[in-house]
């Protein structure tokens, strides 16, 4: 008597629905929640999303230069950065940038460093990169990421305007909350 398994004419999606409750795939895989945009002022795209993680474990990431391509969703960070591990106001770090397929070097200042609330910093061209963190008390964390251009010049929000980068921000920021989102499902 053969052992052989012998071909079968049943389709995966019979042999599927005849398969036991329990050894079917399940249909859907827990999502992030999708980041919702909010209104933080003039010249600025803010989004916010709720994280199931306590604020300072998210804080302390996003504090930490050297981690900040673990949250980035645009795939501009790379994981190369020179200076602290822990910011604090005044500390410059640098950071390689890749976009559009061209490497570069960014230097960056922290303009404000809240424990477990907030990290921000400078970008030369004027601009702040702002992330806020409000401990919801169960658990999770409110984020909120924000491109804030009202520092710039004038003529350089304009040029920002002009070039679309507030909208290519707002969607790389929706991209790096539902990474981070993501990460603590």
């Amino acid at each position: 008597m053969s052992t052989e398994p012998t071909p079968s004419s049943a389709t995966p999606e019979t042999e599927l629905a005849a398969a036991p409750s329990s050894s079917r795939l399940p249909q859907a895989a827990p999502q992030a929640a999708w980041p919702e945009r909010v209104e933080t002022g003039e010249h600025q795209v803010s989004y916010r999303v709720t994280v199931a993680a306590p604020a300072q474990e998210l804080w302390a990431m996003l504090a930490d230069p050297h981690r900040h391509h673990e949250a980035d969703g645009s795939g501009t960070v790379r994981p190369k950065v020179s200076g602290p591990h822990r910011l604090a106001v005044g500390d410059r770090f640098r950071v390689a940038m890749r976009k559009y397929g061209v490497p570069y070097t960014m230097t960056l200042t922290a303009t404000a460093v809240d424990e477990d609330e907030l990290v921000e910093w400078a970008h030369p061209g004027g601009h702040r990169w702002r992330w806020a963190f409000q401990d919801n008390g169960d658990g999770t964390t409110e984020v909120t990421e924000t491109f804030d251009y009202s520092w710039a010049r004038p003529a350089v929000r304009r040029a920002y305007e002009l070039l679309r980068v507030p909208a290519d921000n707002g969607r790389g920021i929706q991209s790096s909350l539902t990474r981070l989102a993501g990460r603590h499902l």
